[in-house]
């Protein structure tokens, strides 16, 4: 003989259910990258492309290695580049964050230093591209002659809190 659930707690069961499947959004798949140079490891919540490009930071040109990946219209990247000598950091840092508020056409609405194994200044930005509203947020850093940027652009109705505290908190640089 089979007992049966009372309907409540059958419907229950459901909400509990749906409610389980709802917070595995199926638009976050994250996933562990390292670039075959290593310079960093991260979790990115989609199938990345890579590639490199030259740049020109503020006269400082240099080879930046750029992993990125794409969900709901929210890019998630991060980028990196060796510079020739240490005296070339912060001016290239800076470079870099001009750069990124520059490209959405933005304001900086926050700017303030990050402790951890890597001190970082983030940057969040308002701007726009194509009248569409857009929302940088990025952190950039240096470990040695390395500089990084850590970078998460989209529409600020799109971009989730727990996905940029996942992003930021899951990058550690190479060693």
């Amino acid at each position: 003989m089979i007992a049966r659930m009372p309907n409540f707690r059958r419907v229950l069961s459901a909400l509990l259910l749906c409610a389980t499947l709802a917070a595995c959004s199926p638009d976050y798949n994250w996933r562990q990258v390292q670039p075959a140079d290593a310079t960093f490891v991260a979790l990115f919540p989609a199938k990345t492309s890579s590639h490199t490009q030259q740049v020109n930071l503020d006269g400082i040109r240099t080879d930046m290695a750029m992993t990125a990946a794409e969900v709901n219209g929210v890019m998630f990247a991060i980028g990196s580049a060796s510079l020739p000598s240490a005296a070339l950091v912060q001016p290239a840092l800076a470079a870099m964050k001009t750069a990124m508020v520059k490209n959405i056409g933005g304001a900086i609405a926050s700017d303030k230093a990050v402790a951890g194994p890597l001190p970082l200044n983030e940057v969040v930005a308002d701007g726009s591209r194509n009248g569409r509203p857009l929302r940088l947020t990025a952190r950039f850093g240096a470990r040695g002659q390395r500089v990084y940027q850590v970078v998460i652009i989209g529409a600020p109705q799109d971009v989730p809190a727990e996905a940029v505290t996942t992003f930021f908190d899951s990058f550690k640089p190479g060693s």
